[in-house]
């Protein structure tokens, strides 16, 4: 995603405590000791307006967090409460992705491709966690492991499943965001969540043959990025895939291929409100690069017919260049030794995930593997509508972006595996 900011000029840990003790005394980690909950977060407060609800009841998603509460509040343990995190996570994720793709009943009224209702019942669902008082007693590290498990299980993140190498199936690996940007309008969709959705676990057909798609969903968070939620969920996948995209929400009328990723953070307000200035922290050994490049086939990708929207081969990124002191803009991207101040994707988390990503692919020794990013179009209401969760407008548009990103995947796997092939 562009940050708004960037948007409207184109357009317009926790810490462990110990101390030293007799040998005889023993000492406990505050971690571990049974806790009050928390305060809700940002985020979740926000379930309390009249649209997400209706968004929840217009999809048949209201019911989610009460039959979670339920089950959560049977568990008469640790363990149990575990069982019923992974149990429940993972159900709402498969639901999201069955209406999205037309199983089952639609539970209402909201189009199936809506990519809201799983965004809201999952922060229904953490707030149950996060204020559980459970009478056998949670601690803060028990607490926020099951926060952490529900939020893996409920992105997906645990649900990649590709077919085994020689089956003649290629791999593909695709990631999508939540909506962001709430509290200017909190009727806002993300057209990469909802491709992801759409997405997950088809198959494509493409010019080399078939190709499997397994999607995630990450969140619009500085703190998860910086706790490594993107090497945590990629690391796995990424020898084993063909091709991977980052996807996010972009520029107004548009998809870009992002050419070059930086390595800083320009600070704009997650969805908690929180802003990050500073170099993008990684982990791993030694200095991180000020650049990462993408590897997927551009220019196939910006030839071909792939929808209702051009495509554009992205090459400009903010730097200070090398011995400089200001930023500057430069279209054709960075000069030697510069300094990252923006890259092709801005300098938000849709910037942050390409870099992370592309810089683990060359980490793990992958530099030849295929992957990036891919910027959508923004994605708009229809003329005169400033209230309305949804209108036909709305729903075509992101029908045609979701369809265009499959289009862009299929033909990136079949220009990399005329390549290999």
């Amino acid at each position: 995603m562009i940050s708004p900011r960037v948007r409207i000029g184109a357009l317009l840990s926790l810490a462990l405590v110990t101390g030293l003790a007799a040998p005889a005394t023993a000492t406990t980690d505050p971690a571990d000791s049974p806790t009050t909950a928390p305060a809700v977060t940002v985020e979740e407060r926000r379930l309390d307006q009249a649209v997400p609800q209706e968004i929840l009841r217009r999809s048949g998603f209201a019911g989610a967090a009460p039959r979670f509460a339920e089950a959560l509040g049977a568990a008469r343990s640790y363990a149990q409460a575990r069982a019923v995190v992974v149990r429940e996570g993972s159900a709402l994720w498969r639901r999201a992705v069955a209406r999205a793709q037309g199983r089952g009943p639609a539970g209402g009224e909201l189009s199936r491709d809506d990519d809201r209702p799983l965004y809201w019942a999952r922060l229904g669902m953490t707030r149950e966690v996060r204020s559980w008082q459970p009478r056998f007693g949670l601690s803060e590290r028990q607490r926020g492991a099951l926060l952490d498990a529900l939020e893996r299980t409920s992105r997906g993140q645990d649900d990649i499943r590709f077919p085994h190498r020689g089956e003649g199936v290629e791999r593909v690996l695709v990631t999508g965001f939540d909506p962001f940007t709430l509290d200017r309008d909190i009727r806002i969709s993300n057209p990469s969540g909802a491709a992801a959705l759409a997405l997950d676990g088809t198959v494509i057909e493409t010019a080399h043959g078939p190709a499997r798609v397994e999607t995630v969903v990450f969140p619009v968070r500085w703190r998860d990025f910086t706790e490594g939620t993107v090497e945590r969920a990629l690391r796995p996948h990424l020898p084993g895939v063909d091709l991977f995209a980052t996807v996010s929400q972009g520029r107004v009328g548009r998809f870009d291929i992002e050419r070059t990723n930086g390595a800083w953070r320009g600070g704009f307000p997650d969805n908690e409100n929180t802003g990050r200035t500073e170099t993008i922290p990684v982990p791993g050994p030694g200095a991180a690069p000020q650049w990462t490049s993408t590897t997927l086939p551009y220019r196939d990708i910006v030839a071909a017919d792939t929808g209702r929207f051009p495509v554009y081969d992205n090459t400009s990124v903010t730097e200070i260049p090398a011995g400089g002191t200001e930023p500057v803009v430069r279209p054709d991207g960075p000069t030697p030794g510069s300094t990252a101040r923006a890259g092709g994707g801005g300098d938000y988390l849709s910037n942050e995930i390409a870099y992370r990503a592309t810089l683990l692919r060359d980490r793990l020794g992958l530099k030849g593997l295929p992957g990036g990013h891919v910027h959508t179009p923004v994605l708009r209401f229809g003329a005169g509508n400033t209230t309305e969760v949804t209108d036909p407008e709305f729903v075509r548009n992101r029908r045609d972006i979701v369809a265009q990103v499959r289009s862009v995947v299929a033909v990136a796997v079949s220009a990399t595996g005329r390549t290999r092939g």
